[in-house]
């Protein structure tokens, strides 16, 4: 909870205050169920005034046996997992229906709250992480809204953690109720008497009718815009994921680019590099994640800071309409890329990207704020099991074909890379098609804006009749946020 004014802080509800409005409200009315190490959220509301208000029943089932006997089994043994959560939320749900009957409740707007978490461990190797989510009506009898998020934790100490998450679960309680109307300044009070540094939300899901109107990508987006994580990402159908569920000891294979649009270079890039990439012995493509990534950087306009969210949207369609599985993230630096994969798998790692990209990696700029500069990057970046996939590019002004073994770095670090390229580092993509390093992704987005048609021959079929029918990238909705 940081960049706050004086005014701003002192209208910011105690936690204790939150509780009581809740508790004082007469049709708030629902179940708090909490397995694990997440003991605290209900705790806060049974210390507030009139906690009979607001609680029908509290449920803590820490017993395993107990937990599968009330939820079900889950087929694969787990507890601290997405569909645990919905199975709680769900049937607390259903029961608080059948149990309260509406005659008697005309007005109650029923919600029921739920946690599922494991905090960190006692030799503090893992964190811990958690789900948490709530099922509610703001109308009585109006079909259910949810709203689902998954956080890490970062405190090392057990208890921490349980009084952060306590306090974030009233936040969400809180939240749900009264400051449901913009999803972007509910995910904001959520850190109420919170730091970001304590607990990070790298997963948030709205749906329902209250909902019905936000797209979770442009949610997602918020999270990073708002340093509350680092990396987001959604599914081809367009749905929120959670990262470590899509990494976890995965190959990884990423493009990284702004996407405006994808065009046939894009494509021959991936489909090309995926090829190299998945002859290794040691990759099993059914073990094997490929990932189209945009940064903040990627994502903003030419001297604008802002990031127009209908241009993001159709950049997001595109590629989900291409079938692939999407990544935002706030990492400038390759380096940093890779330190986030690395803590997700131990297998292998590739990087698609073209000769200027490259170059740009060995310019020692980047790394002046690294005590170890280049050197430390480098480490970082090069770490056992990665490769480059280098895609060639075509000097404009002589027509030569430059790759690995013909680019020029500064001096300087003439021999790092050569060092690189000497270990097999940097694997030239030799099988591409030369009428494709004509296009340029810029110039392809200029050309639609001045209405010139020869752009639909630089993008593929799919993405033109999109363009067309979707009127992307058009100079009218492009200047507008």
């Amino acid at each position: 909870m940081t960049g706050l004014s004086d005014d701003e802080f002192e209208n910011i509800l105690s936690i204790q205050n939150k509780c009581t409005r809740l508790n004082l409200n007469e049709n708030v009315y629902g179940t708090f169920a909490e397995i694990g190490a997440g003991q605290e959220t209900v705790r806060h509301f049974f210390r507030a005034d009139n906690p009979k208000g607001t609680i029908a029943k509290t449920l803590s089932a820490y017993d395993k046996d107990f937990s599968d006997a009330i939820y079900g089994l889950d087929p694969q043994n787990r507890y601290v997992t997405l569909r645990r959560l919905k199975r709680m939320i769900d049937y607390e749900a259903e029961l608080i229906e059948q149990r309260l009957s509406r005659k008697k409740y005309p007005n109650k707007l029923f919600f029921s709250y739920a946690n599922t978490v494991a905090t960190i461990d006692w030799a503090k190797k893992y964190k811990g992480h958690g789900w948490l989510g709530i099922k509610f009506q703001k109308e009585p009898k109006q079909a259910y809204s949810e709203i689902i998020l998954h956080v890490q934790f970062h405190e090392n100490n057990a208890s921490q953690q349980q009084i952060s998450l306590g306090v974030m679960g009233v936040n969400l309680i809180y939240a749900a109720f009264y400051q449901s109307e913009d999803p972007k300044v509910l995910i904001e009070k959520l850190y109420d008497h919170l730091s970001k540094d304590k607990i990070e939300i790298d997963s948030i899901n709205f749906t329902g009718p209250v909902f019905k109107d936000v797209d979770n990508r442009l949610m997602s987006l918020q999270l990073v815009k708002e340093g509350i994580t680092e990396a987001v990402m959604f599914s081809p159908e367009g749905n929120n994921i959670l990262p470590a569920n899509v990494l976890y000891k995965k190959n990884i294979l990423t493009l990284r680019g702004s996407f405006r649009p994808v065009t046939n270079l894009n494509l021959n890039m991936y489909v090309k590099s995926r090829k190299l990439f998945m002859e290794q012995e040691q990759v099993d493509p059914d073990k094997t994640v490929i990932i189209f990534e945009m940064t903040l950087n990627n994502l903003k306009s030419e001297g604008n800071d802002e990031i127009n969210e209908k241009d993001f949207l159709d950049r997001a369609d595109l590629l989900c309409a291409s079938g692939q599985t999407v990544m935002i993230s706030n990492f400038q630096e390759y380096y940093k890329v890779v330190e986030y994969f690395a803590q997700h798998t131990k297998k292998e790692l590739g990087l698609v990207m073209g000769v200027d990209n490259l170059i740009d990696i060995f310019n020692e700029k980047y790394y002046r704020h690294l005590s170890g500069g280049i050197l430390e990057a480098f480490g970082k970046l090069f770490f056992k099991s990665l490769k480059v996939y280098l895609y060639p590019m075509r000097d404009e002004k002589t027509g030569k074909i430059i790759n690995s073994k013909n680019l020029k770095v500064h001096p300087r670090v003439k021999e790092l890379y050569k060092f690189f390229t000497d270990n097999g580092k940097v694997i030239d993509i030799e099988d591409y098609d030369e009428e494709y390093l004509d296009i340029h992704p810029r110039k392809v987005y200029e050309m639609i804006h001045e209405g010139n048609e020869d752009w639909q021959k630089m993008v593929p079929g799919l993405t033109a009749k999109m363009i067309k029918e979707n009127d992307m990238f058009s100079k009218e909705k492009a200047s507008q946020n």
